[in-house]
Order: C-alpha cells, then structure tokens, then sequence
C-alpha cells in the first residue's frame, strides 16, 4: 500500500514530545508525498504543523487501533515501534492496573509500589498447568512455562530476571521460586521446598540495603538453581553469588543503609541472649548512622530478625553457629567505632588500649587484644633481604580498617551462602534443574565507579544472549513454517563486550596497572587513552582526563577512574589475617582458614546435573598465598563466563523489570524513565527484530474468521479455508513481500494486520452507512406517513365541525319555530281546558250525588240479603258438624282398634314359621271383606243420596220463602227515606272532612319525624363510618405490630438459625480437615515406611510394612447375658424332656408360634373392643331409626362374639398340637424312622382348616336365612302399616261437610279400591319372592354339591403333589372359593344384609388368612433351612467320600450277603437367624475376597452395599458369641483393608464410589442395629431381633465415619482431576451458540492456541457425559442421595471456580460473546441437574458468581445508573473481582466501546461500603463440609442372599 492510503485525513500519530516522550495527534488533511509539513490536531484540540524530512522521507510513527491497545503481547501490535510499545504499557499499568505484559518471549514487569493480591495460592494453582498464553501475563505463567518445557523436553531452564534497582527483581524472583516449591513440592515430605523459600530472608538480610532507588534493593547478583527428579519434585537447591557490593559495609550514601542485618541485630539487642553482643541502637555506630535516617517506614527490623533467626533455623543452623554469625557482625560495628588518634608527625597514629569498642570487638572475635591494637597502625613490608614494620597515616588506617571489615563480611557472606548451599544439597541424583538469576540490570549514574562498569559488563553479556536466542526463536519458527528464511540484521553487541573484556581490553589494563608498583588510576586511563581511542564504542570525555565513555548497546556511559585500582585490587593486609586466624572461636578461624576456598563453596556434584557441570563464581585457587592476589575484576569476568556456559546450556525465559517512578509512588507512571528502561533491558531490541521480520501471525481459520467480511460470495463456496485466504490476500494486498503463507499460519509484515484492519473497518462502516440510510429513509417515511394522516385527520375533524355548527343553526331555527308553534297553542288548549273543566266539574258533582243516593239504597238492601243468608247457613252447618265430628270420632276408634289388633296379629303371624301359608288365606278373608264392605258402603250412598235430595228440595222451598219476605219488607220501608239519607251522607262529610284534617296533621308529624330520624340515622352512620374508620386503623396497626414482630421474631431465628448452622458448618470443616490431614499424615508415614524399608532391604529379605491399626485398642464392654428361651410350663418340660441342647434346636419355631399366640390375643382384644364400639353405634341407630332391630343385632352380634371364642379356642388347641408335634418329632428323631415329619402335620393343620371352614359355612347359611326371613317380616310389616295409616291420613283430613256437598263419597269409594289392589299386588310380589328363594336355595344346594365335588379332586390331586407345592395349592383353592362365595352372597342378598354378612365372612376370612400366613412363613422358613442344610452336606459329603470309600473296601467282603437300606436321618432345618458365622483362621480370608481382591463388576446385579451387609453379619455373629476380641480384629482388618484398596486405586472412580457406599452402608448398618431407640425408629419388628446384643460400637462408628469422609474426599479428588481439564475449554473457549465469539490478532503467545488444539479442546456435551457417567455409578453402587447431591454440588462449586479464575485472568475472554456463552452454558448445566433431580443440592448457588460475572459482560457500562445496577446485580462478587472483569473487558470489534476508567472509579466508590476478602481468585481446592445423614434400610439380614462368585463358601448361616 502507498503513503497516500495511510496517511490520510483522521489517522492518527506519534510525534516525539519533550515531556511525555511520544504525543498523539490526529490528521486534519490528506498527505501527499513531497509535502513537508503535516497538519496535525492534538488530543487538547491545539492545531500544529510538523515538519517532515523530506530526503530521508521519515514520517511520523502510525497509532494501533483502539481495539489493540491494552493487548497481553506488544508483539500483538499492528505497528511495532517505540511509541507503540510505550502508550500500551502505560494503558496497562494505569487504566487496568496490569504489571505484567508479554513482549514475545519476554515478561516485562512494572514495579506498583503497592501489595497486589495476585500472589496467592489460589493464583499458583490457577497457573499451573496452563498454556504460558492462555492466561493473563504473570511471573507464575513464566515460571510454568518453564516447569513445562523441563518437563517436556527433559532440558535445563532459567529464568532472567534483570532490571534496575527498585524495579522489582529480587521480588520476581521470590515468587517465582515460591512457584517452583509449590507446583514441584519435595515428594518425600522432606520440607527441601520451604528450605528453598527460607534462604530468601536469610539472603535479604545480608545482601540488601536500602538506597535511594528502593528500600530493599539487593547488593549482589546470584543464580539459584532448584534441582528436581525424574518425577518433577524438588529435591534440592544451589545458589551462587556475584560481586556483592562490600563498598556498603563502610560508606553508604544520603538516604541510604547499610545491609539490613546491622539494623536487625541492632533492634534485637536488647534480648538477653545478645548481652554480650554489646550492641546499641543503630545510630550509635559509625557504619550504620552515614546515611542519616536508619528507619525504613512500614519496615519492622525486629520481626524480620525473628524471620532471619527462623530461617536459619529451618535451614539447620545450630544455634551456637548462629550466635557466632551475629557476633562477627557485631564485631563489624564495633570495628567501625574504633578510634584512630593520629600523632603529631601526621605518619603514624595510635588506639587507646581503653578503647570499648577495640575491646568488644577483640572478645566477640576471640581474637589477641594488643596484637589486633599494633597490626591495626602498623604494616609490614617484606623485601627479599628482611622484614620491615611501618607505621601508616591516619588516612591508610582508616583505609585498612575498612578493608578488613569489608573482607569479613565478604567472608561471612561466603560462609553463609555455603551453608545455605549445604542445607539445599541433596544425596538424591538430580535430573533437571531450574535456575533463577536475580541480576542487577543495565545502571548509569551522575558517577558511575567500578561496580556500575561490572554490571553493565555483565548486562552485556546477557543482552548478546538474549538477541542471539530472539534469532534463534525467530529462525525456528520461520523453518517450522517453511517460510524463506531471509537474515535478520539484529544489534550486535560483540564489539563492546570485546572492548572490555578481550586482550588488552579495559579489564587486562585495568590488572596489568594493579599489578605495576606504583599504579594510578590516572595512568590507567591514559592507557585506556591511547589503547582504544580508535573504538567506536569507547570515546574520551572533552573536559576530563581521568573519565573514559563506553558506548554500551542501551546508552552512553561516562566512568570515573578514580578508586578503580583499590577496588579492584581489594587489598586486605596478611596481618590482619593472621589474626583472624588465630581466633578462638572456630568459625572465625573457619572463615579464614587457608584451604577454605581451595574446596568451592557452591559446588554440585557430578551426580547432580544430567546435562552440564556447574562450577562455583569463585574459581577455584591454585595455592593459598595468592588468593589476595586474584584480582576483583578477573574473578567477576571468571565468574561470569561460567554464568554464561550455564545460561547457554539451558532454555532462557526472561523477565524485565521496569520501575516508573523514582519517587515510589504506587500506579504512577513516568514516561522518560520507562523509556529509558525499556531502551535499556532489551525490549525494543525484541521488537525490531520482530518488526524486521513477519511479526503479526494469524492461524487460517482464526484469520478466516476475523475477516470473512472481505470474502467475496462466490468465494465463500470454496471449502478450503487455506485457499480462501491465500485468494483474499492476493486481492486485498499487492506486494508480495508484506506477507508469507507459511504451513499452520500466514505472516504479515509490521503494518499489514493494520492496513485489514482499516480495509474490514471500512467494510463495517460502509455496511453501517447503508443500513443507516436505510433506516433513516424508512424513518422519513414513516414520519411523512404519520404527519399525512395527521393532517387528513385534522381536515376531517375541522370539515366535520363546521358541518355540525351549521346543522345545529338550521336545528335550533327549527327548533324556535317549533316552540312558538307549540307555545301559542298550548296557551289557547289551555283557555278551552279551563272553561271545560269548569263544566265537567259542575256535571259530574250534580250527576255524583244522584248516582250515590241510589247506590247507598241498593247497598243498604244488599248488606241485609248477606247477613241473612250467612245466619241461616252458620246454623245449619254448625248443627252438621256437630253430627259428623261424632261420628268420625266413633270410626277412628273403632278402626284404631281393630288396626292395632290386625297389627299384633300380624307380627304374631311374621313370626311363625307358616306365615307364607295363612298370608294367603288371611288376602282371601280380606278381600271378602272388603267387598262387604264396598256392598255397605253403597247401601249408605244410595241412602245418603236420598236424604240429599230431600233436603235440597226444602232447601230451595225455604228461599223462596225468605225472597218473598224481603220483597214485602223492602215496601214497606221504602217510604220516607230521602230525607235520612241526605243527613246520613252530610254527617259523612263532616266526618270525612275531619278524618281528612286528621289525616293532613298525622302526614305533617310523620314527616318531620321522619326527618328527625333521617338526620339522627346520618349522624348515627357517620360516627359508624368513624368507628369503622378508627376500628380498620387500630386493626391494621396491630397487625403491622404484630407483623413487625413476627418479621422480627422470624429474622432473629433466621439469623440464629444462619449462625448456627454457619458454626456447625465451620465446627464440621475444621474436623474433615482434620480428618484430611490425619490422612495425609498416615499417607506421609507409609511413605516413609516404604522409603525405610527400600533403604534397609537386603538380599532376600524383604520386610513388609506392618498392617497394625491405630484402631486396635482394648476394649472393656460389658457382656450382656444371652437371651431368655421361655417362659411357659410346656417349653420347660420339654427341656428337661429332651435336653438343652436339642430344645434349643426347634426353640426358635416355638418362640414364633408364641410370639404369635401373644399377638393373637391383642388382636382378640382389639377386636373385643371393636365389637362393643360397633355395638354401641349400631344400638343408637337402632333406637333413632328401627327399635324392633334390637333383636336380630344383639343376637347376630352375641353369634359374631361365640365365633371369635371358638376360634381362639381352636387356635390355642393347634398351637398346643404344633407344640408336641415339634417336641415329639425332637424326642422321636433319633429313633422311630417313620414318624411324620413337617409337612404332614401342616396337611393335618389344613384339614383340619379345611372342615372348620365348613363348619362356618353352614353357620354363615343359618345365619343368612334367619337375617333374610326377619328382614321380609320387618319390611313387609313397615309397607302395611304404611299403607294403612297413609289412607286414614288422607281420609281423615278431609272436610265432610264439603265431601256430602260435591259428592265426595265417590271419591272415598274409589280410594278403597285402590287399596284393595294395592294389597293384591303385594301379596302376588311376596309369593314370587318366596318361589324365587326357594328355587335359589334348590341351586345353592347344588352349588354346594358341585363344589364338593370339586374339592374332592383337588384333594386327589394334592396327593400327587411335593408337599410344598400341596400346601400352596391348598391356599390358593381356598382363598379362590371363598372369594367367590363372598361375590356371590354380596350378589344374591339384600343390601340392608349384605354388610352384615360381609362382615362376618371377612371376620372369618381375617382369622383364616392369618393362620395360612402363619404357616407359609413356616414353610418358607423350613425351605430356606433345608437349602442350607443341602448345602452343607454336600460339602460334607465330599470329605466324608474318602472314609465311606475306605470302609466300603473294607467291608464289602463281610456284607455282600446282607440286604442292607441306608437311611438318611433328615436334620430339622432352623430359621436364618441373618448371621454369618467364620473360623478366626479364615478373617484373612474373607478381608481378601470380600475387600481387597473385590471388583464393583462382580456385584452388578446384587443388592447394593452388599459387602457391608455381609460384614455386619458376621459383626453380629461376633457379637452374639460374645467374642470381643474377634469383633475388634474383623471391624480394624476391615478398614485396614479399604484403605489399601482405597490406596491402590486412587484413581478409580467406580472403586473408591464402591466403597464410599459400602463403608456408608456399614455405618447406617451399626446406628440402625446398635439398640439406640434414636436410630430404630424406622426399624419394623424383624429387623429390631437384628440387633447387637452385647457390644456398644460407638468408637468404631467414629472411625468409620472418618474413613468415609476420606474416601469422600478422594472421591472428589478424582472426578475433579477427570473435569477440570475440560472446565477451561468447555466452559469460555468452546463456541456452544454458534458465530459469537470474535478473533482478535495475537502476537508471538498465541493465545487462542488451545481453542484451534483439537486435542486439548471440549465441549460442553464432554462435561455432562462425564457426570452423567459419575451420576450413573454412584446410583448403580447404592450412593445415598444426600451424598450423592453433595458430591455434584463440590463439583460444581469447582466448575465455577476454575471458570471464573480463568476469566478473572485471561483477557481474550472477557467480551460480550464470552458472558452470552457462559449463560448458554449454565443454563445447560441448570437443566442436566433438573434432568438428574439434583436441583436441591445447592448446586446452581455455587455457580451465583459465574453467573453474575456472565451478566457483568453483557451489561451496558456507561452511565451512573449502569454502575448502581451492576453493584445491585453482583452481591456474590467481590469488589476486586468487579474491577478486575471491568479492567479485562475487551471489545471484539472498534465499533464497541472499552469501559472508561471513570466508570471503574464510579464502581470503586459505591462499593467502599462492601467489607470483600482481599482474595481474588477463588481458591477451587475449597471443599465444603460433607455430611452423612442416617439413612436406615428396609432389607432384613436374613433376605440377603450371597452369590457364589465371591467365593464365601467357608460363611455358614446361622
């Protein structure tokens, strides 16, 4: 692409900036070439035009694109370059607060300042295992890349770690050997790993200091090399160490410290172990007070001394060696304090022998007091001839006082790091190595001496290895990619190094003048001068001659001569020496002895390393004597060329450190002083020799992926992906040379991936253009749309309006018209209304008052006519009445009569056995009767109707009589009557007037009363409705009180309940931990065992661990006396019949029959009391409803109660039968051969069972036809009375006078003859009746007869049968028969008496089944007994076949003659009592088949937890022997045993699932049958005599519930080391919805390697199948479901936690895509425990934080609403974990935007309140507390049958 397709208006750049080094700025104008300035617009809006060299054609550098800033990998960049690389770690370290980014193969870490909490355990084991670019850049990612590789490719590794002072380096370095021991920790528990983490303070101490750059800066170099075996584990450690800085021991700087140890010793002083030491506060010595203050703030000295003196003592430092250590340094202080007078000649000077300091110093070394005071001023110089002591200045005494402490502390340094060396060594062969090298890193200060020439010589060095292994990296990948390889011009730092260190290079001058006699420092220089002024990297300063400049590869560095020579020789005086060595004590002799450094003191052995032999810093010297002649510079060039042989020997990792601030400001970054590092330590070498080469690399189908978006369609149809993308880039890119295809990846040149980028923006933008216009258009019209309807609207709407005005105009004129009209002729209608009116009123008062005079005439005669008639008709009705109430009274006695004495003889008649016989005769009678009567009563009509007749005949003559009168008496009274009448009708005006006033005067009251009242009833109401109002408010006061209260109430329990279950839970914690380390313990000491008997094994002897139990223990329980046999009068007789012995073999027969006796009798009185209950309700329904039914129940209920009787006795007399039957057969079995045995006697009980039920049949048949024939008579009695008393009801109540009136004694008649057939009819339905039960009894009969019949050849066919076989028949017919006889009785019977018959054959039937049951279990029992007894004879026959062989041999001579019969003596088999009984000799035996050889395959099939039930079998057995010691011996070799399986496989998920269900069941097993009433709630009678008897295994149930909580957490163990490969992949990296997630570019960590890895990859269907295999399992084993659910729950609390670990540190993942994939994901997992019923388990609340992490993604984050809603939203996050997701969040595309920085401050501060763990990750090793709930089982012990395939054969039945 040209120059005029990138820099183009709106692209952004970088333009070099005084203060923060590169600004950006933002194009306003297109660029064309030949311009020379470009017209830019900073980011504060100012407008600036920038010059361009037009001739080197050097434009300013390109921005990224927003969407790669802030990326893991600078080698992710588009454009590589340094303002690039400068903007994205300042965006890292300030916005999201990440201190680690990868750039390609090096990890560049920013000092914060500040206690991050990403140190964790959690976070190592986060790590571990991980891809280096899968996670988030970490010094933990490093560190496990380079396990990994030492793993994988069995080659030595090391890590760099380099920087400047304050950077951070001893601190990576820390946590990256804290790494090591943790992931590789020692395998033999020997504590090497905390070894390796003590010497850190231990080095700390003695080697750093605070300076001005950093409180805990170290003063020396050193390289830790942790060995490790064939098995990954740390087995010991090496550390060598590299010119430490002795200069600080005497001098320290403004602001700065001696080494740590001074001021730790100081500030323990006052312990009274260090007395002697003499010591006082730091500032009180010469040595410790140079640099002022001696404090660090936030630094205690005293505590860290503590952490000194431990870790010395955890390294094995004795602690008289350590008394002496702090002693020397001790002495060092007081050596300071000396005082030194000079004299007055200015040549020589003196010490006081006063001197305290001298002195203490003399005593604390051991050393001569007077020789140190003489060798101190003086100095001896040797010539060839003699020997000559001078005196020196007070200048050179302080000179050599220095150099001598400096020299003892080097030595003690030494010393100490040797040891250290010692306690890290280890006997074992090492076969890899990993070394950490803590360097000081490239150093330039306004003085630089000789130290600073060292480290940047030695920075030299390392930064020529790390360009040659970027190469090497560069030219693999290309060769593994098949790219061509073209050479790479990198920096070669070859010449500089050569400048220092070749031949007569700075280093050999620099010896060569040390060695010359009188040699300066100025004449050194003067050589380096005139040597290599000719070298391009040395120059000569312009205003110095005794400073030389070296051109090093990071920046020019001026050194100061002076002082070089004295450092470098490191003069320390043989006298001096001489004395150390004569001390006293021997380790100062030891620091100084002669032949010291002849051994190195960090050497490793031979076997030690596979690969290289490492050699000690300090070479080795060839004689003593010339050990100070060595000089300084030549050791550390030795030294360092080892380093180096080490370093190219194995595969580097580096970590640069950078520190951004000097002022040790936490998160503040300051750009000159980064860039300076950065230019410094190597990374941007790193990234020009990326960017020289193909930087950006893209896998095919993650670049398919990302820019498909430039695929044409027609391309699209192609399916390979490879050649897709081969055609797209030749078409989107023109030259050739900006990109390589190479076998997995294609690789672009610096600026390609930016220039896609730009091409697939502006494909999105002019899409986004598109659907814009798009949208906008239809906008548009939809709003014409809109505001066209609108408008039509409005038209309608004002047209309709003014149509309706004009309408209502034309309406209203209408209207007044009208009005007028209607007014006008209402006003006339009313004058004529007026005048007509008067008129009418006149005719109609005159008309009224003739019209009323006739009328009052008429009425008066009317009224006279009525009174009259109802006078005569009164008389003559009240005299008929009086004659008809006579005689009515007269027939309802007589009838009352005769009905009362037809009634008696009737229920005479209903008694009698030939009712059915005179019933007819006496119909016969009655219709005679009747018919007399019919023929009387006509007699009576006829006569009756005459005298009717004669009296209507008189009656019509005696009205005409009476009409006559009254026409007389109306003349003559019809004169003179006018007058009256008018006064009669004006006296009825008054009274009507006053009636009318009155009237008026009683509405007016009433009115006003009712007012009154009206008022009264509203006030009424209206304090009703205040009362009302009053009453709801106090009501629903109370119930907010009471509502409060019981809220209150309710949330205290909560509360209470919550803590106490959180303590409970805790409390439960704390034991399974303990329980947790119990067994690691245990494991620890059967290592051990292992370990010690491998190491004393000899030659054929081999010594087994011993198998004894901590378990085993003497147990004191108190025995418990065997149980009773009997207590009745016949089982004693028989026992002292036939003996103790045989009784006790058929007690358990008589113990169960009676039992059953016993249980019969309650059952007896149960019924008892029913019966009387029953009898009692049924007497009050008697009494209410039919009182002559008392006869037929008391009598059926005195038969129920004699049937019950008489059972009860036949049942005692069985009982008695079976009880000498069984002592008979005892007494009878060892001598009469032909006794019956068993079966026959049952056959005999059936019989006999048989003819009871006939009996009862008969009785049942008896009982039927009594109940019949009394229900017939009650019913036929109740319809005639019925029918009597209804007709003389309805006949009486008749009117008689009315009834001779209209003729109602037709009526009467025809009512009678109803009646007559009526009777008939009943009488002709009782015959059919009582033929009907005639013939039913004729074919019951026959029934009988057949059913006999069929009984018959039943019996004869039982004959034929197995007497088992006889005795199952014979219940079947019998249940069968009497089913059918109760069908066909509930059929044939009245409803009134079939539930009384029903009841008593289910009464029958009750008593007849019971027994039946009685004696299948019986047979049951014998058929088990004679099984097992078959068994045994078959094992007894085979060892009884040799001797009846041998005898038959013998004896067949003798008895060939003779007829003899074997017979076989059966032996009566005994009911399984669920006991195993084993010999002592065969336990061994049963733990190997039962436990330990046992496979879950061989139980498939079986009952669950079948072993279990066969171990508390044989407990039983123990413990009903009363065998303690067997008891104690099989329950310790039990668990023995499951803990060596447990051992052996503890990687098998089915076994050690097998064995948690078994050791579970075994547990329930000991609670359910240990006798406690709290565990036998649920136990039904058979499984309560299962119960212990003599033992209390409480303290073995403790065990064993503790071996259930490890198998448990092995459990565990194993199902998460099977998922959590898959959680990761699965879970975040798996695309389960299809097209969601996005492809970002990726620099040299490929971090979407494990997505594009189909090995590696999952999914989420993986997972499920994987717990649907472990749901599968633990159900099929018989797992108890609370477990069950436990389990799933721990699982998916790990699912959550390693799922959100990796979100929490992986960048790539968090994106919109990843939450709607998580939440897709969950809710699959949601539905699996729905599926599986595991929904209550508290599962899904393990999952809340990943849930809510999900919905964190995919919330928008603008706004302050935003921040309130997800601080609402995310309760189970904690706030770090917010921040940190917030801080991750990576938009996949330009068009979203990245949270703002703002935003996350937001959410920082509403969530200040929340008190959140420090913790970030959460730790997926957390185990919740396991509980085992009692969950008893319903099977009985002797149910349980043993397969042959486990080969228990020796296990007896008891």
């Amino acid at each position: 692409f040209s120059t005029s397709d990138l820099w183009v208006k709106y692209t952004r750049v970088w333009i070099p900036d005084p203060e923060e080094v590169w600004r950006s700025a933002e194009l306003t104008k297109d660029y064309k070439e030949g311009e020379k300035i470009l017209q830019l617009k900073l980011e504060d809006e100012t407008i600036q035009e920038y010059p361009i060299d037009v001739q080197n054609n050097q434009l300013p550098f390109l921005r990224n694109p927003d969407i790669l800033v802030g990326e893991n990998d600078l080698t992710a960049l588009s454009y590589l370059h340094e303002p690039a690389v400068l903007h994205n770690l300042k965006v890292r370290f300030l916005e999201s607060n990440h201190i680690y980014t990868y750039c390609g193969i090096v990890l560049v870490a920013i000092n914060p300042y500040e206690q991050l909490p990403i140190y964790g355990q959690d976070v190592i084991y986060a790590y571990s295992g991980q891809n280096m670019g899968d996670m988030d850049p970490h010094i933990f990612a490093v560190a496990e890349e380079a396990y990994k590789q030492m793993a994988r490719d069995e080659k030595n590794q090391s890590i760099i770690v380099s920087g400047e002072s304050g950077a951070g380096k001893t601190v990576s370095a820390k946590y990256a050997m804290r790494y090591f021991a943790t992931v590789g920790g020692s395998a033999s528990e020997t504590n090497i790993e905390e070894k390796v983490l003590a010497s850190s303070p231990i080095m700390e101490a003695i080697g750093n200091a605070k300076t001005t750059r950093n409180d805990n800066s170290s003063r020396f170099g050193k390289y830790i090399q942790i060995g490790f075996d064939k098995r990954y584990h740390i087995i010991g450690a090496n550390m060598r160490t590299y010119l430490l800085e002795k200069s600080r021991v005497v001098f320290q700087a403004d602001d700065e410290r001696n080494y740590h140890i001074f001021y730790q010793l100081c500030a323990a002083a006052s312990l009274p172990e260090f007395k002697e030491l003499a010591l006082t506060c730091a500032e009180d010595f010469f040595y410790t007070s140079q640099g002022g203050d001696t404090s660090i703030e936030g630094i205690n000295d005293a505590e860290d001394f503590e952490k000194t003196r431990q870790a010395f003592t955890l390294l094995g430092v004795r602690e008289s060696h350590q008394i002496s250590i702090f002693k020397i340094i001790a002495s060092i202080l007081h050596l300071g304090n000396v005082e030194i007078e000079a004299e007055r000649d200015g040549d020589s000077c003196s010490i006081s022998p006063q001197d305290e300091h001298l002195n203490n110093f003399c005593q604390l070394l051991g050393v001569e007091h007077d020789q140190m005071r003489h060798w101190l001023c003086h100095r001896k110089l040797v010539t060839t001839s003699e020997t000559y002591v001078k005196t020196m200045s007070l200048q050179q005494v302080v000179n050599a006082r220095n150099a001598l402490a400096k020299h003892i502390y080097a030595q003690l340094f030494s010393w100490i790091v040797e040891h250290i060396n010692k306690a890290l060594h280890t006997s074992l062969k090492q076969h890899s190595f990993i070394g950490v090298l803590d360097i000081y890193g490239f150093e330039t200060f306004e003085v630089n001496s000789f130290e600073q020439f060292c480290i940047n010589y030695a920075n030299e060095k390392l930064q020529q290895q790390f360009n040659s292994h970027v190469f090497k990296l560069e030219q693999e990948e290309y060769m593994k990619e098949q790219i061509p390889w073209t050479l790479i011009d990198f920096y070669d730092n070859q010449p500089c190094i050569d400048l220092i260190e070749a031949k007569l290079g700075i280093l050999d001058l620099l010896d060569e003048e040390c060695k010359v006699p009188k040699g300066t420092d100025q004449n050194w220089a003067q050589k380096l001068y005139d040597r290599h002024s000719s070298s391009q990297h040395f120059q000569k300063p312009r205003m110095s001659n005794t400073s030389f400049i070296v051109i090093h590869f990071a920046d020019k560095v001026e050194y100061h001569s002076d002082g070089f020579l004295e450092k470098n020789r490191d003069t320390v005086y043989e006298e001096h020496i001489n004395i150390l060595k004569a001390s006293k004590f021997p380790l100062v002799t030891d620091l100084f002895n002669d032949d010291k450094d002849s051994i190195p003191a960090t050497t490793t052995s031979g076997k030690g390393s596979s690969k290289i032999s490492v050699r000690s810093a300090r070479p080795p010297m060839k004689a003593p004597n010339k050990e100070h002649k060595k000089t300084v510079g030549h050791q550390f060039r030795t030294s360092l060329h080892l380093l180096m042989d080490t370093l190219n020997a194995t595969t580097p990792h580096y970590v640069r450190c950078i520190k951004p601030n000097d002022e040790k400001l936490p998160f503040h970054f300051d750009p000159k002083r980064a860039v300076q590092q950065l230019r410094a330590c190597g990374v941007l070498e790193t990234i020009r020799i990326s960017a020289a080469g193909y930087p950006s690399r893209w896998a095919y189908h993650d670049f398919f992926n990302r820019y498909r978006v430039l695929v044409k369609k027609q391309e699209l149809a192609n399916t390979d992906k490879k050649a897709i993308c081969k055609s797209v880039l030749e078409n989107l890119i023109k030259d050739p040379d900006k990109f390589q295809f190479g076998r997995t990846k294609i690789f672009f040149r610096a600026g390609q991936v930016a220039y896609l980028e730009k091409l697939r923006a502006d494909k999105f933008r002019a899409a986004t253009i598109m659907i814009q216009k798009t949208v906008r258009g239809w906008l548009q019209k939809v709003k014409y749309r809109r505001l066209k309807r609108a408008t039509l609207t409005l038209q309608r709407y004002c047209r309709g309006y003014l149509a309706r005005r004009l309408a209502e105009h034309l309406r209203q004129t209408r209207a007044a018209v009208v009005f007028q009209k209607q007014y006008r002729m209402r006003r006339a209608r009313l004058a004529y209304q007026r005048v007509h009116r008067a008129a009418v009123v006149i005719q109609a008062f005159t008309r009224g008052m003739f019209v009323r005079r006739i009328y009052h005439q008429v009425l008066k005669e009317h009224k006279a006519t009525i009174i009259q008639k109802h006078v005569r008709g009164w008389m003559a009705r009240r005299h008929f009445q009086r004659l008809r109430d006579a005689a009515i009274v007269i027939q309802c006695a007589f009838r009352r009569l005769k009905a009362k004495q037809e009634l008696k003889a009737l229920k005479i008649e209903a008694r009698s056995a030939e009712h059915l016989k005179r019933l007819n005769v006496g119909m016969e009678n009655k219709v005679v009767q009747l018919q007399r009567k019919i023929d009387d009563q006509n007699k009576e009509f006829k006569t009756l109707s005459e005298q009717l007749s004669a009296v209507t005949s008189t009656h019509t003559m005696e009205v005409e009589k009476l009409k006559k009168e009254l026409a007389q008496y109306q003349q003559s009274q019809g004169v003179d009557t006018s007058p009256r009448l008018q006064e009669e009708v004006e006296s009825l005006r008054t009274e009507l007037q006053k009636a009318y006033s009155e009237r008026k005067v009683l509405e007016d009251t009433h009115t006003r009363e009712k007012d009154e009242l009206r008022k009264r009833v509203a006030d009424l109401e209206q304090e009703n409705a205040l009362l009302k109002d009053e009453k709801e408010q106090l009501n629903n006061q109370i119930l907010c009180q009471s509502k409060d209260q019981t809220d209150e109430f309710a949330q205290n329990s909560i509360k209470e309940n919550l803590l106490l279950k959180k303590d409970l839970e805790e409390e439960r914690t704390r034991y399974q931990n303990l329980v947790k380390e119990y067994s690691r313990l245990e494991q620890r000491y059967d290592n051990l065992q292992d370990e010690m008997t491998i190491i004393k094994q000899t030659p054929g002897h081999r010594r087994n661990p011993s198998n004894q139990s901590s378990l085993e223990s003497d147990s004191n329980y108190p025995s418990i006396s065997t149980s009773e046999i009997g207590d009745t009068e016949d089982a004693l007789q028989q026992v002292d019949e036939i003996g103790l012995e045989k009784a006790a073999m058929d007690m358990t027969v008589f113990l169960k029959l009676q039992k059953r006796v016993r249980e019969l009798e309650q059952e007896r009185k149960k019924l008892q009391v029913q019966l009387e209950k029953r009898e009692q309700q049924d007497g009050k329904k008697v009494q209410i409803h039919a009182p002559q039914s008392e006869d037929t129940d008391l009598a059926y209920n005195s038969l129920k109660r004699q049937e019950l009787e008489s059972e009860n006795k036949k049942l005692k007399n069985d009982l008695n039968e079976l009880r000498k039957a069984v002592a008979d057969q005892a007494i009878q079995n060892n001598s009469t051969h032909s006794s019956p045995d068993s079966y026959s006697l049952l056959l005999n009980q059936l019989k006999l069972a048989n003819e009871e039920l006939e009996v009862r049949k008969e009785e049942v048949l008896i009982l039927r036809a009594q109940i019949m024939s009394a229900d017939q008579h009650r019913l036929a009695g109740k319809s005639t009375l019925y029918w009597v008393t209804d007709f003389l009801s309805t006949v009486g109540t008749e009117d008689w006078g009315y009834l001779n009136e209209d003729g109602e004694l037709g009526l009467a008649y025809q009512g009678l003859k109803q009646v007559a057939r009526l009777l008939e009819a009943q009488l002709q339905a009782q015959s059919r009746e009582h033929e009907e039960e005639v013939e039913s009894l004729k074919a019951q009969v026959e029934a009988v007869k057949e059913e006999m019949d069929k009984q018959q050849q039943t019996f004869c066919q039982t004959l034929l049968l197995s007497p088992e076989a006889q005795v199952e028949f014979g219940i079947q017919q019998e249940i069968s028969r009497l089913t059918s006889e109760n069908l066909y009785i509930s059929h044939f019977y009245h409803p009134g008496t079939r539930g009384v018959i029903r009841e008593a054959i289910d009464i029958l039937i009750g008593l007849y089944g019971r027994k039946m049951d009685d004696l299948k279990e019986l047979v049951e029992k014998l058929e088990k007994n004679e099984r097992k007894l078959k068994k045994q004879l078959k094992i007894y026959m085979k060892k009884v076949q040799d001797l009846e062989a041998a005898q038959a041999l013998a004896q067949s001579e003798s008895r060939r003659d003779e007829l003899t019969r074997q017979v076989t003596v059966q032996r009566k088999e005994k009911d399984f009592q669920g006991m195993l009984e084993y010999h002592k000799e065969d336990e061994a035996l049963l733990i190997r088949n039962l436990v330990t050889d046992l496979k879950p395959q061989m139980l498939s099939g079986t009952v669950p937890c079948l072993p279990a039930y066969i171990l508390y079998m044989c407990i039983r057995h123990a413990d009903y022997v009363n065998d303690d010691l067997k008891v104690n011996s099989l329950l310790t070799a039990t668990i023995n045993g499951i803990k060596k399986v447990l051992k052996k496989h503890n990687d098998d998920f089915e076994m050690t699932s097998f064995w948690l269900s078994n050791t579970c069941r075994l547990l329930h097993c000991l609670k359910q049958y240990s006798g406690d009433e709290g565990f036998m709630t649920q136990n039904t009678a058979k499984q309560n005599e299962h119960c212990l008897k003599n033992f209390d295994l409480t303290e073995y149930r403790q065990v064993l519930s503790d071996l259930s909580i490890q198998i448990y957490q092995q459990l565990i163990k194993i199902a998460a080391g099977v998922l959590q490969p898959m959680i990761v992949s699965a879970m975040l990296e798996n695309e389960s919805i299809q097209g969601l997630s996005g492809v970002k570019p990726t620099g040299y960590r490929k971090r979407s390697s494990s997505m594009a890895d189909g090995d590696n990859s999952y999914c989420l269907e993986a997972i499920i199948r994987q717990m649907n295999s472990f749901h599968t399992v633990m159900c099929d084993q018989g797992l108890d479901p609370e477990i069950i659910q436990q389990v799933f729950k721990q699982l998916f609390y790990m699912i959550n936690a390693v799922t959100l670990n990796n979100l929490l540190l992986r960048k790539d993942v968090c994106s919109w895509s990843t939450g709607m994939q998580l939440r897709y994901n969950i809710s699959q997992l949601e539905e699996w425990l729905r599926g599986r019923n595991l929904h209550q388990s508290g599962a899904v609340q393990t999952m809340e934080p990943l849930i809510q992490a999900a919905q964190l993604l995919q919330l928008k984050k603008k706004t302050p609403e935003d921040a309130e809603a997800i601080c609402s939203l995310c309760t189970s996050l904690s706030t770090q974990q917010i921040v940190k997701i917030l801080n991750l969040y990576t938009p996949l595309n330009e068009f979203e935007e990245r949270v703002t920085v703002a935003f996350i401050r937001t959410i920082q501060a509403q969530l200040q309140e929340r008190n959140d763990p420090q913790q970030l990750l959460l730790d997926f090793k957390h185990m919740f507390p396991v509980l085992f709930p009692f969950n008893p089982s319903s099977l009985t012990m002797d149910s349980i049958h043993i397969p042959a395939c486990l080969k228990l054969e020796f296990l007896n039945e008891v």
